[in-house]
């Protein structure tokens, strides 16, 4: 038996309790490199814990995953967090639970806009980075340090990811 989760727009408010929506809305902040760039400023709470953590950027290339999609895992770094910048102007699936006692809530899916981020806050339960179109490719913003920053949770019953109706 599986359950459905419906996919819903990527939007701030809706984002909201996991972390940040990453794109460019509104005017800029500031207006730069001569009055040809708009600065967007400071759009993520980075968040890193323990003695020499430190910011790092790294590049992931991640295989396309398609709909409706499997979702039986979810993870959470609790020392950090974590932001995806795709490298490409295609969207792409975004999956985090509410936290419940320790434990993962009911998921809750977005599809991004072409051109949106995301930055997970830290401690927040979500999905594995799941591109549905080539190449996968993302910069990564994240914790490195010591310290165990990963924890991964298996659902008894796995959920469905399916586009909305």
């Amino acid at each position: 038996m599986t359950n459905s989760i419906h996919i819903e727009p990527l939007d701030a408010a809706a984002f909201a309790p996991f972390g940040d929506v990453l794109e460019v809305a509104g005017e800029p902040a500031k207006i730069i490199n001569q009055g040809l760039c708009g600065r967007y400023h400071d759009l993520a709470t980075l968040d890193f814990a323990g003695a020499g953590a430190r910011a790092g950027v790294s590049l992931f290339l991640s295989e396309k995953r398609t709909l409706p999609y499997r979702l039986d895992m979810v993870e959470r770094h609790p020392l950090g967090s974590q932001a995806f910048l795709p490298m490409t102007y295609e969207p792409f699936l975004v999956i985090a639970c509410p936290d419940e006692d320790g434990r993962p809530g009911r998921p809750r899916a977005f599809m991004t806009a072409p051109g949106q981020g995301i930055n997970f806050r830290r401690n927040t339960w979500h999905g594995v980075l799941t591109p549905l179109s080539e190449p996968g490719l993302f910069a990564v913003v994240d914790r490195i340090g010591d310290g165990d920053n990963l924890e991964e949770v298996r659902f008894d019953t796995p959920y469905v990811v399916v586009s909305t109706p």
